[in-house]
């Protein structure tokens, strides 16, 4: 294959797997984020074409652990995950352990070192620019995540990601439109476009974003997939043009995930992250004004080095004036290999615990406030499962609700709903994050 063709080939440290596993069964757990977990899907994908039986892990012969290293708790998940299988070897109910992802790619050789009993390593696995990949789903079957790019244009001085990843790399708007066109033909009923920055899309292969394009495309292909989901939009790259193509196509859900990390402008410029307050506030305005009805997802921050009590206090008063729907905060977590990591003024750990929590609280009552504007409104919810336990009650999601990280819609109703399903509802009560509604 050419070079040209793939973003970065994984390092492989130890035996390689193949000659082991020719008639093993296969399971994966994947640990991290979304774009982690299509990296599963393709691992199993290229295992099962070449002949390998994929199983649960509870069930296989040979344990895959996709691992994630983004921060001090996603390291200690994966080694705490390796350490469980370790002890399934050696009780003998796994053959082999092999670990992949983010935190082999960062710590092959200490890996090696301290767990004899690992058989195999790799690293990140390459970004197929031409190519849409076999995949097992693993996902239930009305929707799926569909990565578009790797890696970031914008070297933050808190991130790893660049380090692990390599030089940004999308794929080409054929290889997306081929999967994309795949999924629909399987019933797929939503997606969601994700990347590090799914905004800088195409800046590499052709030279300016071009993600509206990709999205105009998608959308002129697709017959059952009703719902296109915008994930990682990096602020400084979001412009008129996306903008505008979530205000007009229909498919695309009015949400928009646009982590922001902080707002105070010495902040943010330690960070490295190419934007003011300024510049931000302008941003949510216009969004606000051109698509009235969009639902905004960002993350913060707190604990940064030099985050005085002064720039904190800022973060929480824009988040009154500016209120955002869905948030997530993270304390700032001190990774080797960063621009921060010899910052000085670090932050103690009991200051950042204690602004997350403050920042949470805040965020909870805002979310609380926000979700009364659903109270009697017509909605439509796609249903992702019904509710353990209860005969008349299914789970599901507006547009305004990504899967696996925002609230849940508890739908009421007499009927058999299937999974997959649109179903119009009515809003009758509303908490911080879930709605309960029913079925119309």
């Amino acid at each position: 294959m050419k070079r040209v063709q793939r973003h970065r080939s994984p390092s492989v440290i130890n035996s390689s797997p193949k000659n082991n596993l020719q008639k093993s069964s296969v399971g994966i757990i994947n640990l991290g984020c979304a774009r982690n977990l299509t990296d599963s899907q393709i691992i199993l994908g290229r295992l099962k074409k070449n002949g390998y039986p994929i199983v649960d892990i509870k069930n296989a012969e040979v344990a895959i652990v996709n691992t994630c290293s983004f921060i001090k708790e996603a390291k200690e998940e994966s080694i705490d995950v390796i350490l469980d299988l370790i002890e399934l070897k050696k009780q003998g109910k796994i053959k082999k352990i092999i670990v992949a992802g983010c935190l082999s790619q960062r710590y092959p050789h200490e890996l090696i070192a301290d767990f004899k009993e690992i058989d195999a390593i790799t690293g990140v696995l390459s970004l197929e620019r031409d190519e849409a990949c076999p995949q097992v789903i693993l996902t239930p079957k009305h929707f799926a995540y569909v990565k578009i790019s790797e890696s970031c244009f914008n070297p933050c001085s808190f991130c790893t990601i660049p380090k692990i990843k390599g030089k940004f790399c999308s794929r080409t708007i054929e290889s997306i439109v081929k999967e994309v066109t795949f999924l629909d033909s399987k019933g797929v009923k939503e997606i969601s476009i994700i990347g590090q920055d799914i905004t800088a899309y195409g800046m590499d292969i052709y030279k300016k974003k071009s993600l509206s394009r990709l999205l105009k495309e998608i959308v002129s292909v697709t017959k059952n997939i009703r719902w296109v989901r915008l994930l990682y939009a990096f602020p400084a790259h979001v412009d008129d043009e996306l903008i505008g193509c979530i205000a007009d196509e229909k498919k695309i859900c009015r949400y928009l995930d646009m982590p922001l990390q902080h707002i105070s402008d010495g902040i943010l410029k330690r960070m490295n992250r190419h934007s003011t307050k300024q510049q931000t506030v302008t941003l949510v305005k216009k969004l606000r004004e051109k698509i009235p009805d969009i639902s905004l997802r960002t993350t913060f921050i707190v604990g940064f080095p030099g985050e005085t009590d002064e720039n904190f206090q800022e973060l929480l008063d824009f988040s009154l004036q500016f209120p955002f729907e869905h948030v997530g905060v993270f304390p700032y977590s001190h990774e080797e290999g960063t621009a921060a990591y010899d910052f000085k003024d670090q932050v103690p750990e009991t200051v950042k615990r204690k602004r997350l929590n403050l920042l949470m609280r805040q965020q909870q009552e805002i979310s609380r406030n926000l979700q009364k504007k659903f109270l009697g409104k017509k909605l439509e919810v796609l249903i992702d499962e019904k509710q353990k336990g209860e005969e008349n009650i299914y789970l599901g999601r507006t547009q305004y609700q990504a899967p696996e990280v925002d609230g849940l819609v508890y739908v009421h109703t007499k009927r058999t709903l299937s999974i997959g399903d649109f179903v119009p509802v009515e809003i009758n009560d509303t908490y911080e994050y879930d709605l309960v509604a029913k079925a119309l």
